[in-house]
Formats: C-alpha cells, sequence, structure tokens
C-alpha cells in the first residue's frame, strides 16, 4: 500500500480546509468577483442535479433502502419507550 501524501489542502483536517475556503470566499466578496446566485439560477442548478443524480437507479434505489431503515428504526425506537 502507499503511503499517504502529508502535503496539500486534501490532507488537512476538514476545519483547516472550512477555514481556507472561506477566507477566499470573503475575499472574492469583497474583490466583488464573487458569483451570487439569483433564485432562478439556485432553481435551474438544483433541477439540473437532480436529473443527473436520478439517472442513476441503482443510486436512488440505495438512497430509499437507507431511508426506509432510518424511518423504520424510529418506529421502533417509538414503541420500545411507551
Amino acid at each position: 500500500m502507499t503511503e499517504k501524501s502529508k502535503r496539500g489542502f486534501a490532507s488537512m483536517d476538514k476545519d483547516k480546509q472550512r477555514e481556507i475556503a472561506s477566507k477566499g470566499g470573503q475575499a472574492a466578496h469583497q474583490k466583488g468577483t464573487a458569483h451570487e446566485f439569483t433564485p432562478e439560477e439556485a432553481r435551474e442548478a438544483g433541477r439540473k442535479g437532480g436529473q443527473a443524480v436520478s439517472k442513476d437507479r441503482e443510486h436512488m434505489a440505495e438512497i430509499g433502502r437507507e431511508g426506509g431503515k432510518h424511518s423504520h428504526k424510529n418506529q421502533k425506537d417509538k414503541t420500545d419507550s411507551e
């Protein structure tokens, strides 16, 4: 197995990544180059993403199974506490 590199953004812990990314976003807004989605743009992007994900039937089936497991777990917890 190859040894994992300890360099670069991806090897940093998640909090450090978030901190650096946040600074970049703040700088872009101050500079005036940040893109802010309008509600229409956001809606269109969400629609396109949903269409892309839903084409993968196996992925959608897995999502449904996970949801069912969580739903049934919650029902069991409620009946156990009564």
